[in-house]
């Protein structure tokens, strides 16, 4: 064997090599504070689609909640408005308490969604759950599906699919706010509510539904904003969903959103209830996802097509919320007519006075 190089002595540089192959790529690792699975390759398509399917299931569950507190709602009087004594009525009712197990399975399943997807693409899937609550109240309430309730439940579906196409939300993290960010957003989005719910007091009764109906979705939102930071957390086991204070702020936010729900079904039916609930929710979500979360969102021209998917969203929501399936038989609308205020009704006939012949 020559020393050296063997192949000097015919010119030739160095031998001939086989190409090496590239280095393995480094394994996916999550970001800091993400779930397990975040970080594993087929998380695309398979978080989408548990993604959506979790999200449907909430809004099917939230569907069922809103039908039975309807029920168990609309026979209390305006003088429990704001009281202890509305809870405790509401304690004595079976069908309420079917209504509080659909709450909790829905906030479970919104749980299990947001530990997949982001804040920006869950929220606006929920606002199918007015179609659903549409069919539940039909069953409930045996009435019939008619051409209005399709179309309006079609325009809902439309817009919900154009404006998770149109923002296509992504990135983001729950994990990385600091608590300076948090803290502003929860006074923006409390100090909004409190004037709704300080407006709604002084108002009348149909007045007070919309309002109220209103800053439950405001309510709605911030808890899955919280949720979804829990939900991280989460991801590390129990002991790390108990050590961060979201979970306990979740829990209250949930809480005061509950109370605040009865008190607008007390106040009014769903048809003043339901559309300010079924689009506030989203719409306070996709703020905090994209400015809070810094979640991205498409731009251009997507901007005008999620106008377009607002303005779908918000012509379904109306008219399948005034549809006379979304009331219980009690109700005057679900009859066809509306009641007159007090002042406008006719007074009783009096009697004439005779004639002097």
């Amino acid at each position: 064997m020559l020393a050296g190089d063997p192949w000097r002595s015919y010119g030739l540089e160095g031998a001939p090599t086989r190409p090496t192959p590239d280095p393995a790529p480094p394994p996916v690792t999550a970001e800091p504070g993400a779930p397990p699975h975040a970080g594993r390759p087929p998380a695309g398509l398979m978080a989408a689609a548990l993604t959506f399917l979790f999200a449907v299931l909430a809004a099917l569950a939230n569907a069922v909640s809103s039908t039975l507190q309807r029920k168990a709602n609309r026979e209390e009087p305006d003088e429990v408005a704001f009281t202890p004594r509305l809870v405790l009525d509401l304690l004595r009712r079976p069908v309420w308490f079917g209504g509080l197990l659909g709450v909790i399975a829905g906030f479970l399943l919104q749980a299990a969604a947001l530990s997949y997807g982001n804040l920006a693409v869950v929220e606006p899937i929920l606002a199918v759950e007015l179609p659903f609550t549409l069919a539940m109240a039909s069953v409930v309430f045996h009435r019939r599906l008619h051409r209005r309730e399709w179309a309006s439940a079609g325009l809902i579906t439309g817009g919900v699919a154009l404006l998770l196409v149109a923002l296509a939300p992504h990135g983001g993290s729950s994990a990385r706010v600091p608590l300076v960010t948090w803290g502003l957003g929860l006074a923006a989005t409390l100090g909004a509510v409190g004037v709704l719910v300080a407006r709604a007091t002084r108002s009348r009764p149909a007045r007070r539904a919309a309002l109220l109906g209103i800053a439950t979705g405001a309510m709605f939102g911030v808890t899955a904003a919280l949720m979804t930071r829990m939900s991280v957390a989460l991801g590390h086991g129990l002991v790390g969903a108990l050590t961060v204070w979201q979970t306990y702020a979740m829990v209250a936010a949930g809480a005061a959103a509950m109370f605040l729900l009865q008190n607008a079904l007390q106040a009014g039916n769903l048809v003043v209830v339901q559309p300010g609930l079924t689009l506030t929710d989203p719409a306070v979500s996709i703020i905090w996802g994209v400015v809070v979360f810094h979640e991205q969102v498409s731009g251009g021209l997507w901007y005008l097509a999620a106008v377009a998917a607002g303005i779908l969203l918000a012509i379904g929501t109306v008219s399948l919320s005034r549809s006379p399936l979304i009331h219980g038989p009690g109700d005057a609308t679900a009859r066809g007519g509306v009641p007159d205020p007090p002042e406008r009704r006719c007074p009783p006939p009096r009697d004439r006075p005779p004639s002097q012949g």
